[in-house]
């Protein structure tokens, strides 16, 4: 064997022993990472899946043979990555979670500092009140003598009147407001729109509420209900009836049927989130009671919906 081939001898031979080694080395690096990751307490319980899988890629690393070593190792450098990132989202996206709910907590306390500040505005105009009519009858007595002067005092105290029952008003609309604000906070959702009809007070879920031929509120839906349902629990004990509604497509009994099947989900929706059943009936009025026309699809999406009046809202 001449020097030549000698050498290249000996250089095969000492790569051959150094590559074990080399995976050797590989190895306990990735396994030092992993055991970090796992004593983390920041990380606790998280990415246990991922790490699980870690743990194993280097298993099969140990027991891997000359040929499989280098794929082993490159499953292994790649689990442990990957533990190491799902754990790191985790941990972010937990701080975001808690950072979000004290914000939904600053804003809440906040709406319920306004809505007592508009309480205490509307108590004091209604105490205003009362006085200014207080004084109005004793300015009238005094007045009866001369008529000139009654119809003066009269003009006075109806300028009077007129100026605080707008300014009360105003303060009972901005106190109900920001209870509706507190509610939709609370919540998690939106009130379902509005509107006065007589001493009541009307909130309308549209025909998207509910699937169509179904009876089960949709996920925005469900969360609006939970809104209102809030929002009723803190304004008193007003009777609450739920009036559902069609259209005209479809047998009238089966309309009928199915109203009053939507009425009830929202009622019951409305129980679950704690607005006492007592408060509460459903009504199912199929398609005889149309807000607009059935001629049309526009017409006809307007008419389906359930309808929640609270009296002397």
């Amino acid at each position: 064997m001449n020097r030549m081939t000698l050498t290249l001898a000996v250089a095969v031979g000492l790569a051959a022993l150094a590559a074990p080694v080399a995976a050797q080395d590989a190895g306990a690096d990735l396994a030092q990472r992993l055991t970090a990751l796992e004593a983390n307490a920041e990380f606790s319980g998280m990415a246990a899946y991922e790490r699980l899988q870690a743990r194993q890629s280097l298993e099969m690393l140990a027991a891997a043979g000359s040929r499989e070593r280098e794929g082993a190792r490159y499953v292994a450098e790649r689990r442990v990555r990957i533990a190491e990132v799902a754990a790191g989202t985790a941990a972010a996206q937990r701080e975001i979670d808690r950072l979000d709910r004290e914000r939904a907590e600053l804003l809440i306390e906040a709406s319920r500092q306004d809505a007592a500040q508009a309480r205490a505005e509307a108590e004091r105009l209604r105490m205003e009140a009362r006085i200014q009519a207080e004084e109005a009858a004793r300015l009238r007595e005094q007045a009866m003598s001369s008529e000139e002067a009654m119809q003066d005092v009269e003009a006075a105290l109806e300028g009077v009147a007129g100026a605080q029952s707008a300014r009360l008003q105003a303060a009972r609309e901005r106190e109900a407001a920001l209870a509706r604000e507190e509610a939709a906070l609370m919540a998690g959702g939106d009130l379902p729109p509005s509107s006065k009809r007589g001493n009541n007070e009307v909130y309308t879920l549209g025909g998207d509420a509910f699937g169509s031929g179904q009876a089960t509120l949709t996920a925005g839906a469900a969360a609006s209900v939970q809104a209102l349902a809030v929002y009723l629990q803190a304004g008193g004990n007003a009777s609450i009836r739920v009036d559902g509604h069609t259209d005209s497509q479809g047998q009238p009994e089966a309309n009928r049927a199915l109203s009053q099947r939507r009425a009830d989900a929202v009622r019951q929706a409305l129980i679950d989130a704690g607005v006492p059943a007592s408060r509460i009936r459903a009504v199912g009025h199929g398609a005889d009671e149309p807000v607009a026309d059935n001629g049309t699809a526009e017409g006809r999406a307007r008419n389906r919906r359930v309808e929640v009046l609270v009296s002397g809202g």
